[in-house]
């Protein structure tokens, strides 16, 4: 499967940031968000900016350590913020990645959390359009809104999901995911409007996955953008634009167990 430009991530970086601001004048930012427990949309676009500054000093800097997670986890003191103000450092946040990733190239190393093909800038730059493209979704539907995404960067997405979910060292971390094997337990996912599929293969020893439209013991059916959100868990699989045939307590097993995001 071909991924999407190292620019491009740059640039959906600063662009889904942008979009999730210009939501923001006139909002109440102690909304809670129903998808991220425990917090409110202040507190999401300041875990979302401090990670985006996290990620920029380590590719800046090349470090063999993660940054502290200590700003963007504990997130008790964001409260009665000015939406403009918060905007505004958001921005500079997202800009401030972009910029150090397309700075650094693709192929620059320093520590990832997983073990990665290909340059751990690279890595990053995909990770945080998808997070900021994910979290963008977290504050538009918790405000009420409408999240729109291109299908080309919700179908990333997707591969993105079913890659890093079935990497080995996943039950290094989560040994837990184990009960997830067993006989017959495949799931498929079908982009209907980009015709992208997936085939989530869960009858061996590890978790995989591969490309393809195959039969499965249930099958997920919608655009690309729902696809993704049912996947990430910030909406049901059974919500309007949805369609599951066969075995839909396999998929609600599998969402329960594998979360990511």
């Amino acid at each position: 499967m071909t991924r999407l430009s190292h620019d491009r991530y740059c640039a959906e970086i600063a662009g889904q940031t942008s979009l999730l601001t210009a939501a923001l004048p006139g909002v109440d930012l102690a909304t809670p968000v129903p998808s991220c427990p425990g917090w409110t949309v202040n507190q999401l676009l300041r875990h979302l900016g401090w990670g985006q500054r996290g990620v920029a000093w380590l590719v800046r800097a090349r470090a063999t350590e993660p940054p502290s997670e200590a700003p963007f986890r504990d997130l008790s003191g964001y409260v009665g913020e000015d939406p403009a103000v918060l905007a505004e450092w958001l921005a500079e946040s997202a800009a401030g990645l972009a910029g150090a990733l397309r700075d650094a190239g693709p192929a620059a190393a320093m520590w990832t959390p997983l073990a990665v093909e290909g340059g751990a800038a690279a890595f990053f730059a995909r990770r945080f359009a998808h997070e900021t493209a994910m979290h963008r979704a977290d504050a538009v539907l918790a405000l009420g809104g409408e999240f729109i995404l291109d299908p080309d960067l919700a179908t990333d997405g997707l591969d993105e999901w079913t890659e890093l979910g079935s990497l080995p060292q996943m039950f290094d971390f989560h040994p837990e995911r184990r009960a997830l094997l067993g006989p017959g337990r495949t799931l498929a996912l079908h982009a209907t409007d980009t015709g992208a599929a997936w085939l989530i293969d869960l009858t061996g020893d590890a978790l995989a996955f591969r490309r393809g439209l195959e039969d499965a013991a249930v099958t997920v059916r919608g655009s690309a953008r729902d696809l993704l959100l049912t996947a990430y868990r910030r909406q049901p699989a059974d919500s309007p634009g949805i369609e599951v045939t066969g075995d839909a307590a396999l998929l609600s097993f599998y969402l329960a167990e594998n979360p990511f995001g």
